[in-house]
């Protein structure tokens, strides 16, 4: 009976043998790669945020009129890509962060300008719009912090959307 109860004392030990550094190895990791992850999304969600930028800058240049009733949207959607970019908080790891992919850059979604003044501005509620729901489905994956801005800058986007459509979904 001492016997087995020795054995099984000692396969219990064997089990539970993975001290604090191996099992602080696998948060640690998990950390790593969590940050990894943040560091992308925020790379996605910026480069989709600097393509509307870009866009609102080539109606900007193409129709100046506009520019009182789009420089305020443009200015907040320029503030989207810095709150977006930001870094994560570092984390006690030594290991640097991950540089964005090159499908991270801002994609050249900005088309043609159409010359009616109008037309270009749908197409802005059209891209706002777009913008919204793409972030609206990161949410799904973001840690709780970034979550939060995510949703923020969606309503915000879908606010615009609205308003470039004169008020009409």
């Amino acid at each position: 009976m001492l016997a087995v109860t020795g054995a099984a004392t000692a396969g219990l030990l064997t089990g539970c043998s993975r001290g604090p550094s191996e099992s602080g190895g696998a948060a640690a990791g998990a950390r790593e790669a969590a940050a990894r992850a943040e560091t992308a999304l925020r790379a996605r969600t910026s480069a989709a945020s600097r393509a509307l930028v870009a866009q609102y800058d080539a109606v900007l240049a193409m129709h100046p009129a506009l520019r009182p009733r789009l420089a305020p949207l443009r200015d907040q959607a320029a503030q989207h890509v810095t709150a977006l970019a930001a870094a994560p908080a570092p984390s006690h790891s030594p290991t640097a962060p991950a540089a964005p992919s090159p499908s991270a850059a801002a994609p050249d979604t900005v088309s043609t300008v159409p010359s009616d003044a109008d037309e270009a501005v749908k197409q802005l509620a059209e891209a706002e719009r777009r913008t919204s729901e793409a972030q609206l489905t990161a949410l799904a994956t973001a840690p709780p912090e970034l979550a939060r801005l995510l949703a923020s800058v969606s309503a915000s986007g879908a606010g615009h959307a609205y308003l470039l459509a004169g008020g009409v979904r």
